[in-house]
């Protein structure tokens, strides 16, 4: 349990909670592979791209009350690469020590998932939200607070967002993760990839089935069935895209949600009674 705040100056205490929160997402107790499956009871709050919102973030950790009971569960990810700098520096990382917080807080119900940003993180590969290069920028901040040993944070990040599954899906037949990928992309992909563990190919452009999972924009109707059956999925909760509304369903398995705008929405499920794509939009709840 985390009864104190880390103080996010000290490089030590903060390798320290990245370290134990990777150590917390690898093993529990549900996962299999690179997915966590909860059961067909409890409640999931599906959340879309955040991208340091601290203010929706705290509003989200509300409305999942995450303390009222275990089986209350929240899915996270793309968390960093904001659009707010300071001193032309990302800060990010202050947003994933938070949720890092939160999984040693509630092992069980707090959930990341790989997405885009934090896997051009990992990898080094630039990325941006229209203010220079994404990785950069965070790596400036990463530097600026730890000095001298920056590289050992950063590296303590990397094993954390390594240790972040592809996926979290139910029983009932719901699956959350950031995207999957484009249509053209199935050729290459490997629909088995959330069951296994990842390897180094699978970070890789172009062809790496997780590369191609989070980054992948333009799916078709045909290509979510196919998914769908395969996996045993009824809804698809993703994110990846900018939706102006907070939430849309461009298809009749997939609901694609933004929590980290004026708009953004959150979309509380009943593991045990799921809503279609379609009554989704009538359930959503504005951040």
């Amino acid at each position: 349990m985390v009864n104190e705040p880390t103080n996010m100056r000290d490089a030590e205490a903060v390798i320290d909670l990245f370290d134990r929160a990777a150590d917390a997402v690898r093993s529990h107790p549900d996962r299999a592979g690179s997915v966590v499956t909860l059961p067909a009871h409890g409640r999931l709050l599906a959340t879309g791209d955040l991208h340091d919102n601290p203010a929706h973030l705290q509003r989200i950790i509300e409305l999942a009350a995450l303390d009222a009971s275990p089986d209350h569960h929240v899915v996270m990810h793309e968390m960093i690469h904001g659009e707010h700098l300071i001193n032309s520096m990302d800060f990010s990382h202050r947003m994933l020590a938070r949720v890092a917080e939160l999984i040693l807080k509630y092992p069980a119900q707090v959930h990341p998932v790989l997405a885009n940003h934090e896997l051009s993180q990992l990898t080094g590969k630039g990325v941006s939200k229209g203010a220079g290069n994404s990785v950069e920028l965070f790596n400036d901040a990463i530097e600026f607070v730890f000095g001298d040993h920056w590289d050992e944070v950063l590296d303590a990040i990397k094993r954390f967002i390594r240790a972040m599954p592809l996926a979290l899906r139910s029983e009932g037949g719901v699956l959350c993760a950031h995207s999957l990928p484009t249509a053209r992309a199935m050729k290459h992909f490997d629909p088995d990839v959330i069951d296994r563990e990842l390897t180094d190919e699978d970070y890789t452009a172009p062809n790496g089935s997780a590369y191609m999972m989070v980054w992948g924009r333009r799916y078709t109707a045909d290509q979510v069935a196919s998914l769908a059956r395969h996996w045993d999925v009824m809804l698809f909760c993703l994110g990846h895209q900018h939706v102006a509304t907070g939430i849309e369903t461009p298809f009749p398995q997939v609901v694609v949600l933004n929590s980290d705008h004026e708009q953004g929405k959150v979309l509380p499920l009943d593991l045990a009674n799921l809503v279609t794509a379609e009554e989704a939009p009538m359930f959503a709840t504005p951040l």
